[in-house]
């Protein structure tokens, strides 16, 4: 999962009305449709047994390539051909498609407070920072006390010639970046809101966001370097850039119609410092293994699906913008709904729904149709905002409905959420998230297999009447 915001976690008083959205079958209302039918079929037969087999796959991808899936590399191609070989042999027509986007590796990250008890503090850069000078900048701190999504966080000319410390959360790096130097501040560093032994990895999201050096620091660190308000430290932050080219990939069914195509995608590549098996292999595995098992269970007919595997996501979601910044308008209208699963088994899992109730036409009612599929295997939901921080988003702004399921990243799990769906309280979701340690050994079993059921259900229901998922049920 891309990392430009933090997800802020709908309130618990949304589950009495989550838990009567369910009725008790399909068939309770009536004799059950081909989309009945086939929803149930799916659910059966796709299995988190099946999506292990394509994480197993990944994972030896990840380490006969350096360790990682990156877009743009040897791992991520490798991963791409893996799915491209499977879903062709399935009886898709599969395309791949290129793009290029500005690859950034890091030369140096260094940050040290200085004068008395002057000591190194690990800081990393964020994708598409802009470089300090050669040799770094020395420059004294200006605490914001706020997470400086606002030009007047930074009020005054108490930033000018200073290094901004910001808080982590609610709006993008690149936004924090943009007004700390309009107040004119030489350089951000950003703290994260949640405990964590490393400084966090993040992006702008886009090169020209880089009008700053932007580095980002554990919670802990935050709060000392603010405890020492007006401190001197040396920064030092380098990138070089270079284009590079890599691909999506997209797999269509044949003989459905093309003026309605059900689109369900995630994210195929990782970052650099892990092989992505929970991020975002999880959500891959989930879209594959549905679209295997819809083969052998549905000969053509009803809407199009169409399947989606995006790369360079963890750059600012290039792949799944560029797609949509492709399309014709009659393409646009033809996509009755898009479905994103990024991050579906993370180990101290939530269930989280994304709350369609801002979202485009239909998006509310997508909502609806996921919290009941999970409720149906007797699972609770919680609802989360869309945001901006996986590939739902470029659809949402093209006003096409969506909606998706994600189990947390680095966020900490309440003692609520722990009551109702296990694992333990203040702890993040994902503990190995962006790290090396998202492998095989990272992937919870359980919210596995509940979500690749919501998945194969979801698409089995819309394959015959798409326009059921964007209505109320």
């Amino acid at each position: 999962m891309h990392t430009r915001m933090r997800t802020i976690i709908a309130p618990l008083a949304v589950l009495p009305l989550l838990l009567g959205l369910a009725p008790e079958s399909p068939r309770a209302t009536g004799a059950p449709g081909p989309g009945d039918h086939l929803a149930e079929v799916l659910a059966e037969r796709t299995t988190a047994e099946g999506a292990l087999r394509h994480l197993t796959a990944l994972q030896r991808i990840a380490d006969a390539s350096g360790g990682h899936r990156e877009a743009g590399s040897t791992g991520h191609e490798r991963s791409a051909r893996y799915a491209t070989a499977l879903l062709e042999a399935a009886g898709y027509r599969v395309s791949h498609q290129p793009f290029t986007f500005s690859h950034r590796e890091t030369t140096a990250e260094r940050l040290t407070l200085t004068g008395d008890g002057e000591r190194a503090v690990p800081v990393r850069a964020l994708t598409y920072t802009a470089n300090t000078p050669p040799g770094g900048l020395t420059a004294p701190l200006a605490v914001t006390g706020s997470e400086g999504c606002a030009p007047g966080d930074f009020a005054g000319d108490a930033y000018r010639g200073r290094i901004a410390l910001i808080a982590r959360g609610t709006c993008t790096f690149a936004e924090k970046a943009a007004h700390a130097a309009a107040a004119g501040a030489v350089a951000a560093l950003v703290h994260d809101n949640v405990p964590g032994d490393t400084p966090f990895t993040g992006s702008l999201s886009d090169p020209d966001a880089g009008v700053i050096p932007v580095g980002g620091l554990t919670l802990a660190d935050g709060h000392e370097l603010a405890a020492a308000d007006g401190a001197t430290v040396h920064l030092e932050l380098e990138q070089l850039a270079e284009e590079r080219e890599t691909f999506n990939v997209i797999a269509e069914s044949r003989g459905g119609d093309p003026d309605r195509v059900v689109m369900a995608g995630a994210h195929l590549d990782s970052v650099r410092e892990g092989p992505g098996i929970n991020d975002n292999g999880s959500g891959t595995a989930g879209v594959l293994e549905t679209a295997l098992r819809l083969a052998e269970h549905h000969r053509g007919g009803g809407a199009t699906v169409r399947f989606a595997l995006w790369s360079a996501e963890e750059w600012g979601l290039l792949g799944s913008r560029h797609y949509v910044a492709g399309l014709s308008g009659a393409e646009r209208d033809a996509i009755s709904v898009y479905l994103n699963f990024d991050m579906i088994a993370s180990p101290n899992h939530a269930l989280f729904v994304y709350d369609g109730s801002e979202g485009p036409a239909g998006s509310a009612a997508v909502t609806e149709h996921l919290v009941m599929s999970l409720a149906e295997q007797g699972l609770t939901a919680e609802l989360t905002p869309f945001g901006s921080r996986s590939d739902h988003a470029p659809f949402v702004e093209a006003g096409i409905a969506a909606g998706g399921l994600f189990t947390g990243a680095e966020g900490l799990k309440t003692e609520a959420q722990a009551r109702l769906w296990g694992g333990t309280a203040g702890e993040p979701y994902d503990p190995c998230y962006h790290s090396a340690c998202d492998d095989l050994g990272n992937i919870g079993h359980a919210a596995l297999a509940a979500n690749v059921r919501v998945i194969a259900r979801t698409v089995g229901r819309a394959v015959w009447h798409p326009e059921a998922l964007t209505t109320a049920p």
